[in-house]
């Protein structure tokens, strides 16, 4: 009679984790946990037993997701025992004396904080997870889940070595103490600081949760643009709050910080970083922090940026103003990320100003100093070659910037996956060493030995139920953790895996998806930017097109015209050696190739060159079929996306299914609006005619000049 009871209750009991399962997966908030169902190979890798090796219940968090993972999986109920036997998944961390007897003790030294092993031990008949600390262990579970998801399993060949390549993989949130978000368009922020201390959200864990399956470890919680009561004693207390829900998965809080504090929070007459009292308000306001937060993680800093303080102000450098900070935080391994993102309007080329001022300091700054640089030269564009920045600092770490939020890519309303791009960025060549000197490489330590790296994605996250406004822009938020654990995976594989955990296990829906996914975002350069155009959005908001437009007394590098140049002769910024030479950046045989119009590749074309509109490409077409070609193009393939998801609707879940529609049918009327507008613009300038090819505009020029874009719609 026990028997049977257990089963019925066993049986209802993941009938009900099915369900639950099922009902997160219509609104998105469940992420990438949805699915939770095998990959069809691996129904015969049900565990017999899990074993859990530890005396003090470090591994408590790791086993309990492995054990409701395990459950879900093959709808079961896995027991958990004492001894390792013939079909056991068994958890321990490396300092086992049963671990060592068969893993080389080299190699287990080897993985550091965060590598783990995955192994089948034949003698034991079983599958070992181990690691050095509860956090890699941790890692190693979310890993072994994933894998019974998404890829055909061989036990007996399952020997699987995972060590991240960058130490700090982190997210930046532009979120305010007031619950706004900077270029936010999931919804207000999930950061709740005027309920806080007292009252702690849910969401806080299952967003540490959801950033330690994917090898995140840091998090940002405020805005670049910061504001200086962050670091009062009243929302410490409230950070302290948030970094203990974070810190059991592994996950350090780090702050970003407005240089001018010590003026305002402290009453001192400025901020100068060579003046001691400052440096002490520094060092005492660094204490308070780790008394409250042992392992907070540091400091980010914009300084002397688009009006933001620095220590420029003081007829200091950069170096000063991160040194005292790295100062500050050193005695208690804390570290600087300062951003590089600056410009000033006297510059003649925006591209060239943080190399020009950032260089020269190259080998002034401390030890625990992050330069974070976005990876083009101008700001997060559909397409930017990558900054010079890269492998020119030589001595001091650099840290790529990517953005994961889709400022410039059509917000949470375009099906963007930006998978492609970071992959673009991370393996392109800077040649700062030679052939093979990837910008993965000049940063993650393969390169430049330098004692911390890093990488950081600016956060896509609200309080939107599906956390990124688009099902499909969780995609960009899960692409980036696993390319910041290894630069080297291979995005489309990574595409998968998130479909497969997301939206369906059917092989073929799958390839299907992933193609459009794999396809977006170059679709996207090309109805928005393409052949090297940039910056052509509109004022403010950065939403939709606007080549033409004109702010009175607006500062010349945040204008279309700055940079697009279109004029009766041809299109494009000169930045060769004739014009701002930005290609002197570079190293060569880049300097070269992008200097000369006959190789310069065409996808930066009007990027490094003004390109007059008769000149022939590659494949024949003037520079201005080509052009109109390629808007087309971009639309084409969207109408493509489109006909391919409405295919989807019997294997995808009906709510999904339809609000993912609807964001299609959005994005291919704004695609028709971007060609439009460009293509009709700029055909004032080149008085040519519209290829074959290219559809007829459905909008006016005048029409659209008038159109006005409702921000408020998309925040």
């Amino acid at each position: 009679m026990k028997k049977n009871q257990s089963r019925i209750i066993n049986t209802v009991f993941y009938f009900l984790l099915i369900s639950m399962s099922l009902q997160a997966q219509i609104d998105g908030s469940n992420l990438w946990f949805a699915q939770s169902q095998l990959h069809s190979h691996n129904h015969s890798l049900q565990p017999k037993s899990l074993v859990v090796t530890d005396m003090d219940g470090k591994l408590t968090l790791a086993s309990n997701e492995l054990l409701n993972g395990l459950n879900q999986l093959f709808q079961t109920s896995i027991k958990q025992k004492s001894r390792v036997s013939k079909g056991s998944v068994w958890l321990s961390l490396t300092n086992n004396s049963e671990v060592i007897q068969f893993i080389d003790p080299q190699e287990l030294k080897a993985l550091g904080e965060d590598g783990f092993i995955i192994k089948y031990i034949d003698e034991k008949k079983s599958v070992l997870i181990t690691g050095n600390n509860q956090k890699a262990v941790l890692y190693g579970v979310f890993h072994y889940l994933r894998l019974l998801q998404t890829v055909a399993i061989d036990k007996d060949s399952l020997n699987i070595t995972e060590i991240p390549k960058y130490k700090v993989r982190i997210l930046n949130h532009w979120d305010n103490l007031d619950g706004s978000v900077e270029r936010g368009y999931a919804g207000r922020s999930i950061w709740k600081w005027d309920e806080l201390p007292t009252k702690v959200s849910p969401r806080y864990k299952k967003y540490a949760r959801a950033n330690a399956s994917i090898g995140i470890n840091g998090t940002v919680l405020n805005n670049v643009n910061a504001n200086p009561h962050i670091l009062t004693t009243e929302y410490l207390k409230k950070v302290m709050v948030i970094a203990s829900e974070l810190r059991p998965y592994g996950i350090q809080v780090y702050l970003s910080v407005n240089f001018a504090s010590p003026a305002v929070l402290g009453g001192l007459d400025d901020a100068n970083p060579k003046k001691e009292e400052v440096k002490d308000w520094w060092k005492n306001k660094v204490k308070e922090i780790y008394e409250l937060i042992p392992d907070f993680g540091g400091f980010l800093v914009k300084a002397n940026s688009e009006g933001q303080p620095g220590p420029m102000d003081y007829g200091c450098t950069h170096a000063d103003g991160a040194n005292m900070l790295a100062d500050a935080l050193k005695p208690y391994g804390g570290i600087v990320m300062w951003r590089a993102f600056v410009y000033n309007p006297k510059g003649w080329d925006r591209a060239k100003q943080a190399y020009e001022e950032f260089l020269p300091l190259d080998e002034q700054f401390r030890d625990n100093v992050m330069i974070q640089v976005k990876n083009g030269p101008v700001d997060f564009q559909p397409r930017e070659p990558l900054s010079p920045m890269f492998g020119a600092m030589k001595e001091t770490q650099v840290m790529p910037e990517l953005q994961i939020t889709q400022e410039y890519l059509g917000f949470s309303d375009h099906l963007v996956y930006l998978g492609t791009l970071y992959q673009e960025f991370l393996q392109s060549d800077t040649y700062a060493k030679g052939k093979g000197s990837t910008v993965a490489k000049v940063t993650d330590g393969s390169i430049y030995n330098h004692p911390v790296s890093g990488i950081a994605g600016v956060a896509n996250i609200g309080e939107d139920n599906n956390w990124c406004g688009h099902h499909f822009a969780q995609a960009n938020w899960y692409v980036f953790g696993r390319l910041a654990w290894n630069p080297d995976a291979d995005v489309k594989t990574i595409a998968e895996e998130w479909v497969r955990q997301t939206l369906t296990q059917k092989d073929k829906v799958v390839s299907s998806i992933v193609e459009v996914m794999m396809n977006s975002r170059e679709a996207t350069v090309n109805y928005m930017t393409p052949l090297g155009l940039h910056h052509l959005m509109g004022w403010d908001h950065h939403y939709g097109p606007e080549p033409w437009c004109v702010v009175e007394g607006a500062r010349p590098d945040w204008l279309p015209t700055y940079y697009h140049k279109a004029d009766s002769i041809g299109i494009g910024f000169d930045r060769s050696s004739t014009g701002s030479n930005a290609v002197k950046q570079y190293f060569e045989p880049l300097r070269s190739e992008f200097d000369n119009i006959a190789t310069c590749p065409e996808e930066y074309l009007l990027w490094f060159h003004h390109v007059p509109w008769n000149h022939k490409m590659e494949n024949g077409q003037t520079l201005w079929n080509q052009l109109c070609l390629k808007y087309q193009e971009g639309v084409d393939e969207v109408k493509k996306s489109q006909e391919v998801w409405s295919k989807m609707k019997t294997y995808i879940d009906e709510q999904q299914f339809k609000e993912v529609q609807e964001k299609i049918a959005i994005q291919l009327k704004e695609a028709i609006w971007w060609k439009d507008a460009c293509i009709l613009y700029f055909q004032t300038f080149s008085k040519q005619p519209f290829p074959e090819g290219v559809e007829e505009p459905v909008h006016k020029l005048e029409e659209l000049k008038k159109l006005k874009f409702d921000l408020k719609h998309h925040n």
